[in-house]
């Protein structure tokens, strides 16, 4: 994993950042959701269990660097995520998401999904849950 392991929660002995990363890997691998999909709904399942399903059907149109291989829809998946669990703090979104951003580019060495698919093949699965445990991390 590209990212540290917090440490252990719950019965499982397993850090939450693991967990999350571990859900969202297989989310994806699953190929029910895409990487944006797959963080979304792995972060909201251990950070925001209330809210509905229903909302990861707004990062639909993000998986594949958006249909046109821009910016990466894990890193996007990401970004909404913070934005859920911590509604209504602009500021603290914003600084996270840079953390992210500057995270995953030191990382991949871009931001941009046809970038990194091209100088990293077949990372997309692991990639996924590197960011959702990422994000958990930063959340915590």
């Amino acid at each position: 994993m590209f990212w540290q392991k917090s440490k252990p929660v719950g019965n499982e002995g397993m850090g939450l950042a693991e967990k999350v990363a571990t859900e969202a890997e297989g989310f994806y691998r699953s190929k029910k959701m895409h990487c944006a999909e797959a963080v979304l709904l792995a972060v909201k399942n251990n950070f925001r269990p209330e809210v509905p399903d229903s909302v990861i059907e707004v990062a639909i149109g993000f998986g594949g660097g958006s249909g046109t291989g821009c910016l990466c829809g894990a890193v996007v998946g990401g970004t909404m995520a913070f934005g859920l669990v911590i509604p209504h703090d602009q500021k603290r979104v914003n600084k996270l998401t840079q953390e992210l951003h500057h995270w995953f580019k030191s990382q991949y060495g871009a931001v941009c999904c046809r970038t990194v698919r091209a100088n990293h093949k077949g990372i997309c699965a692991e990639l996924t849950g590197a960011v959702a445990g990422k994000v958990a991390e930063l959340l915590s």
